[in-house]
């Protein structure tokens, strides 16, 4: 082949040339500032006003915080130490940690059994909260409220033993009547359950001292213990409660459904501090004449009351989102109304009332605090009483208020996150 045959063909790139980087203002910190803070003049107006904003904040309690004092033994000393800075006197939580957690009647030495029940809440939570763990853990779900009762209130382990007894003995009854009659089942289950239970504390007083852990009464009980015990367990009974309600003001039979209508919309319109009120004086003229109710289960009766009529209303909104269809395929399975409520209806339900229940569990958290109205020290009521009416701290305020928003913002927070991740586990129907 000659040379001008040879310069007349085509050059074919053996070999592809790289990518060229992306633009700077397309890539990296710069793309995200420029798409999210100053995507416009009135967003970059609005990010160069906030930061000021946060500066200001910022300079003044960054010196607060750091120039603070944490070992002292009253507000007076915290001052001396101080000498005219600015500074918070966090002191006042290092030497009052305890009465903020276990208020300042529960015994110093049996710290340790509140705190093995708080970490045992998370052994017992994780099957039910992340249902890829194996399900043989729920057995210790099950188990957990009379392992954490017997450690908090102590006394004779037969108390929680009997109530465990019972609940065994109701299931059984609900399953052998599930199949003829579901409200059969149901209340056959929970009376067998409170038979058992009220002969268990008949038996217990005869049999006490067997593996007996030293009694604590419900008013040695306070602080921040007190709000977590509550909320726990109005939101564990709430939630079934409410379930429960929902039902009943969907349910076919006149009777049911207005005694449901009526209780819903009653306990809605009523505020809750008006509930504590009503628990604290009245609610034990309820009770058999001559027994002695304690508060703590008053104020637990009310609060769980209060929060499941709500919940029934959220829970009703999700059976009202579902199709009629779903109902149908129900009925075209050949499945009765326990079957396909179970397996069908409540399922998908619940997953649409995620967001509501978790805001009402939230609520309800918070609302805890108002206990100290009716005389149960939780950590305000600790904070706004003893502490601060001693002379050593009267006038610490911020650090103290600061520490228990913070708290309540740890719990509630992570409440929040894990409903978004849930909602997002359970999102089939986007894939």
């Amino acid at each position: 082949m000659s040379d001008a045959h040879a310069h007349s063909v085509a050059f074919v790139r053996e070999t592809s040339l790289p990518p060229a980087p992306p633009p700077v203002a397309e890539t990296g910190i710069v793309k995200w500032l420029r798409e999210n803070l100053f995507a416009t003049w009135a967003n970059g107006l609005l990010t160069v006003a906030s930061l000021y904003v946060i500066y200001l904040i910022l300079s003044a309690t960054m010196p607060w915080f750091f120039n603070g004092v944490w070992i002292a033994s009253s507000l007076a000393e915290c001052r001396e130490i101080l000498d005219g800075t600015t500074g918070g006197c966090f002191a006042v939580l290092t030497e009052r940690w305890n009465q903020l957690l276990f208020g300042f009647t529960y015994p110093n030495e049996l710290y340790w059994r509140p705190s093995l029940a708080f970490v045992m809440l998370f052994a017992a939570l994780a099957p039910v909260l992340f249902f890829d763990l194996p399900r043989k853990l729920l057995i210790f779900t099950g188990l957990y409220p009379f392992i954490a009762y017997w450690l908090i209130w102590g006394g004779s382990i037969l108390v929680p033993l009997f109530a465990l007894v019972g609940f065994i003995v109701g299931y059984v009854v609900y399953v052998r009547l599930e199949k003829t009659s579901f409200a059969a089942g149901f209340f056959g289950g929970v009376g067998a359950a409170l038979v058992t239970w009220a002969i268990g504390g008949y038996i217990t007083p005869f049999l006490s001292g067997v593996l007996a852990l030293e009694a604590v009464p419900s008013r040695n009980m306070g602080g921040y213990m007190l709000n977590m015990m509550l909320g726990v367990t109005c939101v564990s009974l709430s939630l079934p409660i409410g379930i429960a309600l929902a039902l009943g003001r969907q349910s076919s039979m006149p009777l049911i459904k207005w005694i449901c209508v009526i209780f819903i919309e009653f306990v809605r319109g009523v505020p809750l501090i008006t509930l504590l009120f009503v628990a604290n004086v009245m609610l034990a003229y309820f009770f058999p004449p001559g027994t002695g109710v304690d508060l703590f289960l008053r104020v637990v009766i009310m609060i769980t009351l209060f929060s499941s009529a709500y919940i029934a209303e959220v829970i009703r909104g999700g059976l009202a989102a579902l199709p009629k269809g779903q109902y149908e395929a129900a009925d075209s399975l050949g499945l009765d109304y326990p079957q396909a409520m179970r397996l069908i209806i409540l399922p998908q339900a619940l997953k649409i009332s995620i967001p509501g229940i978790v805001n009402i569990a939230v609520g309800l958290f918070k609302d805890t605090t108002l206990v100290s109205v009716i005389s149960m020290f939780d950590i305000l009521g600790m904070i706004r009483g003893p502490i601060l009416a001693s002379t050593d701290w009267n006038g610490v305020y911020w650090e103290l208020l600061g520490f228990a928003c913070v708290v309540f913002f740890v719990v509630c927070y992570s409440i929040s996150q894990y409903s978004q991740w849930l909602e997002r586990r359970l999102a089939t129907d986007h894939r």
